[in-house]
């Protein structure tokens, strides 16, 4: 008889271990496919938010809590970070400054100035350009410069995004 119970409670404990497993691997199953589905589902630019490092370049583009909170735990559990700071790799500028968002900035500013910075931009001077290098932090008789030699890429139709305008602004600023 004790046997008989002994087999019974074994039985229904090796049963209910079986069914926990199982559950928990849906669960982490179906997480894993949100989690993936989120992450996926979102674009933009999340690097002023996140710093340098691999993580930021990994999910360069996204926009949302799910990426960034991504860029910042890998840029955590890996020290491409510090390395990337130390070495200028990574998107880290050794000799750069913490700038609070300064991408951000400039893309709040031409969002609200376009019409101006393009015509500034093509005469190679002007307060939308002294604007610009002061967010920037750089000299701002060679961002003039550097601006109307490009003044072809920046505005190459009509229709120009002020999101890669600031990211080509960025790019020939640092150049």
């Amino acid at each position: 008889m004790i046997v008989d119970i002994l087999k019974n409670v074994w039985y229904l404990c090796a049963v209910s271990y079986f069914l926990e497993i199982e559950l928990m691997k849906k669960i982490y199953l179906l997480s894993a496919v949100a989690a993936g589905v989120l992450a996926l589902s979102t674009n933009a630019n999340a690097y002023d938010s996140t710093g340098c490092g691999l993580g930021s370049m990994a999910w360069r583009g996204q926009s949302g809590i799910i990426p960034q909170v991504l860029a910042v735990t890998t840029n955590q559990w890996l020290p491409t970070q510090t390395f990337g700071i130390t070495t200028g790799t990574s998107g880290c500028d050794p000799n750069g400054r913490i700038t609070g968002g300064t991408g951000r900035m400039l893309l709040a500013f031409l969002e609200n100035n376009m019409e101006q910075f393009a015509y500034d931009a093509a005469q190679g001077n002007g307060e939308t350009i002294k604007t610009v290098a002061g967010i920037l932090n750089v000299d701002e008789n060679t961002l003039a410069v550097k601006i109307q030699d490009n003044f072809g890429v920046l505005f190459a139709s009509n229709d120009v995004d002020a999101v890669d305008l600031t990211l080509a602004v960025m790019q020939i600023a640092k150049a």
